[in-house]
């Protein structure tokens, strides 16, 4: 009996490893091993050393491409957050069965292909599109704008495609709040402002870091709505490694930047991830 005792808590561990090795064998091939390659070429060719990282630090293009692409990722970040957290928190007071039909739109909208969302932007953003004749037909202005090929179509297609995203991590930690210590704070006396400042925000920060990271760190890499609604004219540095890759063949320059993309997005995660560790009540104060 105390052999089999022994043995069981291993070949339990044995079964689960058995499980995992699958999928983990998977990962090494398909992402783990191509993801080395990317980065080996960046260092290894067409010369071995620093050469490449060398250009792109020097070049004002390619340091404007990488910035402009976190300060549009920084943008849509905010925008979804400051549009989400009002409806978040609307949609977790509500009771079934409007709460459950909300949501249920909500999670249907991801349903759809953000190349389709993409296109449907491109047909109201056009010079006679409805966004236009809108408006001329209010008058505010004279004649049709140039809306597409410019940083605020790109903003507006990706805040509408990555909403949920920071909507769906709000909602989940608003809803389990517990109420009674908002109850015990209006109790004491706290008016509605002090309330949210005091109670109810510091408990929906995990999912204003959740969403906030998982928002920003997808904009980082986003491809299809940039290329569709910006156009050459609003280059990301996604759109800038297909550019070397596919039509200047220039594998060793796009490997540089899409390790360096890769770099950056581990920086952020990182930083997340510590400031998500600080005590709640001291990031606020």
């Amino acid at each position: 009996m105390a052999a089999a005792r022994i043995r069981q808590p291993w070949t339990a561990g044995r079964g689960y490893r058995l499980l995992i090795a699958p999928p983990a064998l998977f990962l090494c091939v398909f992402f783990i091993w191509p993801l080395l390659r990317v980065i080996g070429r960046s260092f290894l060719e067409p010369h071995p050393g620093f050469a490449t990282y060398q250009k792109v630090f020097s070049s004002a293009l390619y340091m404007h491409v990488l910035v402009f692409t976190v300060e549009i990722a920084a943008v849509v970040t905010l925008l979804c957050l400051v549009a989400a957290y009002p409806v978040a928190a609307i949609l977790a007071r509500l009771r079934h069965p409007w709460n459950t039909l909300l949501i249920g739109l909500v999670v249907v909208s991801l349903w759809t292909s953000a190349v389709v969302r993409s296109y449907a932007w491109m047909i109201l953003f056009q010079r006679y599109g409805i966004v236009n004749q809108m408006l001329v037909a209010t008058g505010l202005t004279d004649e049709p704008v140039r809306i597409l090929q410019t940083s605020t179509a790109v903003i507006i297609g990706m805040v509408h495609i990555l909403l949920p995203f920071m909507l769906l991590p709000l909602l989940t930690t608003m809803r389990r709040m517990d109420r009674s210590l908002l109850l015990a704070g209006s109790i004491l006396g706290a008016g509605p402002l002090r309330l949210f400042w005091r109670v109810f925000l510091p408990l929906s920060i995990p999912g204003v870091t959740a969403g906030t990271m998982l928002v920003f760190i997808s904009a980082l890499g986003f491809f299809i709505t940039p290329a569709l609604l910006g156009g050459g004219r609003t280059m990301t540095a996604a759109m800038l490694i297909e550019e070397q890759a596919a039509i200047y063949l220039d594998w060793p320059l796009a490997c540089t930047l899409a390790t360096i993309l890769l770099a950056m997005t581990l920086a952020i995660y990182a930083a997340f991830q510590l400031v998500n560790r600080r005590p709640v009540a001291r990031a606020l104060r």
